[in-house]
This record gives C-alpha cells, structure tokens and sequence, in this order.
C-alpha cells in the first residue's frame, strides 16, 4: 500500500477507511423514501432508528408519526421526517475468523447466508471478517450472489482484534452516513471470545458509537460457565455498545442458535421506524443530548433507541476524549498500515 501524505481528523479516517480496503460504489439505486431533505445551511437532523416491541416480544410495525414523542434532554421536539416500511437498510456483517472460531466456521456460513438471503431490493451489505486484523472480502452491494461467494470464502486462523475492528468499522460507516442516500445502518458482530490484539481500548470503541448513527447487534458465542476475565470484557463490552446504539447483544451458549439470532436481526432492521428532527436548541456545542422517544398512546410497549448525540456539525468529532482518541487512531493506523501482509 502506498504512504499518504494527511494531516488532521480526515486525514486518520482517511488512512482508517484505506486500511479496511477500497470501497465499492453503492450497487443499488436510491428507493423513493430514500430521497435527501433539504435544510438551511448550519441546520442538522439528528437521525433516530426505533425499534418497538410488545408484551410477547414481537415488532409493532403499524404506530404512526403522532404515536410518538421526541424528547432532547427532556424537551420535547418536532419530527421533520418519519419513515418506516420502505427505508432500505445497510449492514456491515462483522465475522470473528480467528482460530478458535474454527469449529463453527460451516454453522456461521449458513447462518451468514440466510441473513443476507433475507435482504430486500434497495438493501445493501458488506462482509468483513478480522483476526489479528480486519479484511473486507465484499465491499457493499445488493448482489446476493456476491455476498454469499463472500462468506462461502471464510477461514479461521489467527487472534482477536476485535476493539480494533468496531473502531474502524464505527468510523466508516459514520463516514458513509455522511455522503450517501437516507438508510438504515447497522453493524452485526459474530465472535466467540477476548479481544487478544487490540490497540484501541473498550471506552474508545463506545465514544466512537455513542458518536455514530448505526445500531450494533452482537452475538458473543460460548459457554460462560468457563468465562475469562477477557470474556467477561467482551460481554460488557458488546452490552454497553447494543444500549447506547439501540441494537441488542446475544450470548448463545452454541452455534445451533445462530441462525434465529440472524432472523431476528434481519426482522428487527425491517420493522424499524426512522425519525428525524431538527433540534430546538442550535447550539452546536459539543455537548452530549439525551434522547428519549415515547409512545404514550398504545400501552404496555417497549422501544428501544439510540440514547443520544453530541451537538457537533457534520464531520467533526466531539469534544469529549478527542484527544486521546486521535492519538490512539493515529498509532493504531500506523500499526495497520505498515503491517506486513
């Protein structure tokens, strides 16, 4: 790979995105209800996918923008923009192919391409595995084909850079949402264990979610009647990441559940409500929102989402940590760059 000359936050993303491999223009064209909006200049919609479930644990999918209530940081606010059947989604599907995942590699194909068999037209995904490092093998496409070769090509070997991987993950897909059409975001996590080569702390990886506009699913594999100190990490972190991104965390003691668990993802991103809102108060100020929806007309619901935002505009990174942050990023990036093939 050759070295770039950068300076400056673009230039850590930058050299982040360039680490994980080029990216594949989007293959599918924009659906209607993924048109842009246009707002003032200096004007941000803060973005919110909400998932709401009843009683006996099944998505709600027929509630209407009046059935909800915005509140920032216990003001209510005004939703400018209300979507949910037809926003189309598009997921990053993380896979542990480190060697202890060996034995499971056959299960986490299958359930892999069920997953991606259960994508809609419009939808888009992207296949990653990581051991000691991340490797795209499919960049984002609608190609169902593509996707299922893809994973058809995993093998395990290696450790677990799994800190690492959610960083740089996190901060594309931040980037993507940036520049592309109105969708769902998502990032679906498969591992089995401790994070064994990891550069980038647990607390860096959750600022770096609690900054981005994507809901984290994690399924953590194994029996924790003989879990680690390092597995125990694992399973605070990957709970703490699914509470702040309104996503959820698994911990399935095999490999034969995995398949539901992908189902239920998939049936989750479909049934997802989409708000968007310009805040009452337009100071960008780097501060952290919290957000709260509620649905106070309908009885007995659960509804989960994002827990909030930094006030920051568009690209930049929040005052919160940045320092230490960057200068993790950058050493980070250095390690993965330059490290032999």
């Amino acid at each position: 790979m050759k070295k770039r000359s950068v300076t400056g936050s673009f230039g850590v993303t930058l050299i982040l995105l360039l680490a994980l491999g080029a990216r594949g223009a989007a293959e599918a064209p924009p659906t209607r209800a993924a048109r842009s909006m246009e707002f003032p200049a200096g004007v941000e919609l803060v973005n919110v996918n909400i998932s709401v479930l009843n009683g006996r644990d099944r998505f709600v999918t027929d509630l209407a923008q009046q059935d909800f209530i915005i509140l920032e940081n216990g003001v209510r606010q005004q939703a400018s923009l209300f979507a949910q059947k037809d926003l189309p989604i598009s997921v990053v599907l993380l896979l542990d192919m480190s060697e202890s995942m060996k034995p499971r590699v056959a299960a986490v194909r299958d359930a892999a391409a069920r997953l991606i068999e259960s994508l809609r037209p419009g939808d888009q995904a992207e296949i990653v595995v990581f051991n000691n490092r991340p490797k795209v093998l499919q960049s984002f496409t609608s190609d169902h084909q593509k996707l299922i070769e893809a994973v058809a090509g995993t093998e395990a070997s290696g450790g677990t850079a799994l800190h690492n991987t959610l960083y740089i993950t996190l901060k594309e897909v931040a980037a993507l949402g940036k520049t592309e059409e109105m969708r769902r975001r998502a990032i679906v996590l498969l591992s089995d264990g401790e994070d064994t080569m990891s550069m980038i702390t647990d607390d860096q990886v959750i600022e770096a979610a609690r900054a981005c506009e994507v809901g984290i699913y994690s399924i953590l594999i194994g029996q924790d009647a003989d879990a680690s100190v390092g597995r125990a990490q694992a399973r605070y972190l990957l709970s703490s990441l699914a509470r702040e991104s309104g996503g959820q965390a698994f911990f399935p003691s095999d490999s034969s559940d995995l398949v539901r668990l992908y189902a239920r993802i998939a049936q989750e991103l479909h049934s997802q409500y989409n708000i968007g809102y310009v805040s009452s108060n337009p100071n960008l100020d780097g501060t952290w929102r919290q957000i709260l929806i509620l649905t106070p007309q309908r009885d007995g619901l659960q509804v989960r989402h994002r827990l909030g935002y930094y006030a920051v505009p568009a690209g930049s990174l929040p005052k919160t940590k940045v320092g230490d942050t960057r200068a993790t990023a950058r050493r980070f990036t250095a390690a993965v760059v330059y490290s032999a093939p």
